[in-house]
């Protein structure tokens, strides 16, 4: 793939402290993110509870890329592109469906889920066969799994999906572990929320602790949900630097102080008994207690999921100022009272008529706008950076409003995209 300007000076642009306005709106610098990020490192797609049965295929994303992610007759999950080899027409439609074969509108070439051209019409205007070799479905070439979450990646080669996850893993193994069954699904629907912002506010955002307090403002004082406590000069909470630009704003200090079951949902056992009783029979009655006292991750995945604690999010660049937002609700498999407080709470929090994310697209909007004024060129990222720290297992925390994720993603962004890391 050839280099997408070589000549921008990352090292002078990003700084420890501060980084310049221009990396959120020349067309030049997005160019070069998708080269060197979204189409080299692994990329969340989707997850297998999406393509349930054989012939299972969903439309998915990575990047401004349409992906086929499709499972075969043998269950093998594999990501197509999707456009047809002769020239170029959407080979598919329809957003999910089943099917072992999918027909060019253009031409009616035809291809398997698998990516293998199965034939074109009046063959006898190609001289042989060998074209059917030849002109398969383009595929992503690195496709893995982490507890029944789907990456791709469209460099043949490079560190494996869990030396890319690293210490993230951590999150989906709590996430799966809140599941009676240790499984979770995607079964509820995607809403998609179009703003028009650089794709990097809306990562930095993610484990923005500093922000809560003043953007969600009316939504807490509505709710008295006590998560704006969270969030505060005395909150015991930390924000973390995972590595390899995944961060975290973890709350279970918070929660532990508080030592309630599922306070983190703003829930009582009482009001999910079954749920409840399931978790406890498969981890003992204290093991669950404690996983219910924990709660949730709230972990930005670098660079596109969000798992926030009931829903998730994945990110989708289309454009230097344009974002579109994947949505859904977390779901528990085989806990049914659960799952319908968590949709419930994610129709009210993101839904169309949710607070949480027209708050939170707003600011994006607000800030892709202000960011091109001429002066000041800068954005400062340096609150909390005398306080920085390494926490038992060596990764360095901050307090709940601190700075470090968007130190830590900056740094990343840097080593990537040939700065000095």
């Amino acid at each position: 793939m050839p280099s997408v300007a070589p000549h921008l000076p990352w090292d002078e642009l990003i700084e420890p402290g501060r980084v310049h306005g221009s990396l959120y709106t020349d067309p030049d610098i997005y160019a070069a993110e998708l080269e060197r990020i979204w189409y080299r490192t692994w990329v969340f797609v989707g997850h297998v509870s999406e393509v349930p049965e054989p012939n299972d295929y969903v439309l998915k994303s990575i990047g401004p890329q349409p992906v086929i992610m499709s499972r075969d007759r043998q269950g093998e999950i594999h990501l197509l592109l999707n456009r047809c080899t002769h020239r170029a027409n959407l080979v598919c439609d329809a957003p999910k469906g089943n099917s072992s074969a999918f027909r060019c509108p253009y031409h009616g070439w035809t291809f398997s889920n698998t990516g293998k051209l199965l034939g074109y019409p009046f063959n006898s205007g190609y001289d042989g066969t060998a074209l059917k070799a030849e002109l398969g479905l383009g595929r992503v070439p690195r496709v893995a799994q982490y507890q029944g979450f789907v990456f791709g990646s469209f460099a043949e080669e490079g560190p494996t999906l869990e030396e890319h996850l690293g210490a993230a893993t951590d999150a989906f193994d709590r996430l799966v572990r809140l599941s009676p069954t240790g499984e979770v699904e995607l079964t509820a629907g995607w809403l998609q929320h179009k703003c028009k912002a650089n794709w990097k506010m809306l990562l930095e955002n993610e484990t923005d602790g500093y922000h809560p307090q003043f953007v969600h403002s009316s939504i807490f004082s509505v709710a008295s949900s006590g998560i704006g406590d969270l969030y505060g000069d005395k909150s015991t909470a930390v924000c973390r630097d995972l590595g390899n630009g995944h961060t975290e704003n973890d709350l279970r200090p918070e929660f532990r102080r508080m030592d309630q079951p599922l306070g983190w949902f703003g829930t009582k056992p009482e009001k999910v008994p079954d749920y409840v009783a399931q978790l406890e029979a498969k981890l003992g009655a204290e093991t669950a207690r404690e996983v219910l006292v924990d709660g949730s991750p709230h972990v930005m995945v670098f660079p596109n999921l969000f798992i926030a604690e009931i829903q998730l999010f994945v990110i989708q660049p289309t454009a230097v100022d344009e974002t579109v937002q994947h949505v859904t609700a977390v779901q528990y498999k085989g806990a049914p009272d659960m799952n319908r407080r968590m949709l419930q709470q994610t129709i009210g929090s993101v839904g169309p008529a949710g607070f949480l994310l027209a708050d939170d697209s707003e600011m994006y909007e607000r800030n892709q706008r202000g960011v091109q004024a001429r002066s000041p060129e800068w954005l400062t990222i340096r609150r909390g950076m005398h306080r920085e720290r390494e926490d038992a297992d060596g990764f360095t925390v901050g307090d709940a409003t601190d700075e470090v994720p968007q130190r830590a993603i900056w740094k990343h962004y840097r080593s990537l995209m040939g700065g000095a890391a």
